[in-house]
């Protein structure tokens, strides 16, 4: 059989079984309180910058975010593949101003790419990057003509890509990676390319970028979750795609203490990640607004049925935090901005109780990345457009 008829029947057979609808994750809700920050004081602390110029972050369209919404997308906690689609389809045509959603693909995305996807598996089993999503995005590439051998889905630890089933889920011929599961093995990344800090006086002062990243795709699209960090606030865009592309990047925050609000901006303006990460695609099906990054407890979420969609992680990033504080503030919960020393967890304390904090939280690592010219994060500045699929 040809490779043109193979490649037909793998796509035609996939598609047969999204449609049946895997089950994924799991479900629940959030809120917040008031605070001795916001992300109006952290504002008036560091001036905006111009976004950078090129291809990559913030791209094309700084500060243009589009929200999909659907209350079909997820029921009972099972997605349905078809909405997820044409929630995705619109979206993209909605942010690029193209005529349809393959014409919107068209300008980010050519048969010569070879493209990454760096999912969130962190949450295994509860909430990962929604394989719906996933597919929908590697369907869409493929049908711009980037082969499926030519697509890589990534994490940082293989054992978390392993928990959370991708290998049975995307199409034959997709590659479903990781850089290792051993914190000290260097072995898959790039020792020319590097971001070098000191935090807590800590022997080893640099973070390596993986060479999948580094040495072997020319695109990366972005799929965080909609879900809160005990350590950075939120993890969103900015931080799916910095921690997830480099190695010894958890010494950043130790103790009680976090030095996220920097090193977060300061990785992704690295080259050739920057250039290369030209995508964000937020999936908001699913939301985590307490436990986060692991979600180990399934009641604090709850279900959005929400997609974002843009070029601009700072601005998306921004939305979300106001999206988990709100849901935080809702069930009477302390804000992802309080500091108060009472409400931060030590030794055996560190339990269950939502109102505690493990870390004094920074999202203010939004704001920064916005300083460094990476999106914008003033929300006057910000085109929220909202599409409903029914």
């Amino acid at each position: 059989m040809g490779m043109a008829n193979r490649k037909g029947r793998n796509r035609r057979e996939f598609l047969k079984l999204m449609a049946v609808g895997p089950a994924a994750s799991s479900s629940l809700v959030s809120a917040a309180v008031l605070t001795e920050e916001s992300p109006e004081r952290e504002a008036a602390a560091l001036e905006p910058a111009a976004p950078l110029p090129g291809t990559g972050m913030p791209g094309p369209f700084p500060g243009r975010v589009i929200e999909t919404r659907s209350s079909r997308s997820i029921l009972d906690n099972r997605v349905d593949f078809a909405v997820v689609q044409e929630m995705i389809g619109r979206g993209m045509a909605e942010l690029t101003g193209a005529s349809s959603a393959r014409e919107a693909w068209r300008v980010f995305f050519n048969e010569q790419d070879i493209v990454g996807i760096k999912v969130n598996a962190s949450g295994v089993p509860g909430c990962v990057s929604s394989p719906e999503i996933v597919n929908a995005v590697i369907l869409a590439l493929n049908d711009v003509g980037i082969p499926f051998q030519n697509i890589y889905l990534y994490e940082r630890f293989s054992f978390q890509m392993d928990l959370a089933g991708y290998h049975a889920t995307v199409p034959p011929g997709v590659h479903v990676t990781g850089f290792g599961n051993d914190r000290g093995d260097l072995r898959s990344y790039d020792k020319s390319i590097y971001y070098e800090t000191c935090f807590f006086g800590e022997e080893e002062t640099r973070s390596y970028l993986g060479k999948l990243v580094s040495q072997r795709l020319t695109k990366i699209v972005n799929i965080p979750n909609l879900k809160d960090h005990g350590a950075a606030g939120v993890t969103g865009c900015l931080k799916n795609i910095a921690y997830g592309s480099f190695d010894n990047v958890a010494r950043s925050h130790q103790g009680t203490k976090t030095y996220t609000k920097t090193f977060i901006g300061e990785l992704c303006r690295v080259e050739p990640l920057r250039s290369k990460t030209v995508l964000q695609v937020m999936d908001g099906l699913r939301g985590v607004y307490h436990g986060g990054p692991f979600a180990p407890n399934q009641k604090y979420m709850w279900f959005p049925g929400l997609i974002y969609l843009g070029t601009d992680p700072v601005a998306i990033d921004r939305i979300e935090l106001d999206i988990i504080e709100a849901k935080r503030r809702e069930k009477g919960l302390i804000s992802l901005w309080d500091r108060s020393p009472k409400n931060i967890i030590t030794g055996e304390e560190r339990g269950g109780d939502p109102n505690k904090n493990r870390f004094y939280r920074e999202p203010g690592h939004i704001h920064y990345a916005g300083s460094l010219g990476l999106g914008i994060h003033d929300r006057k500045r910000i085109q929220l457009k909202q599409l409903l699929v029914s």
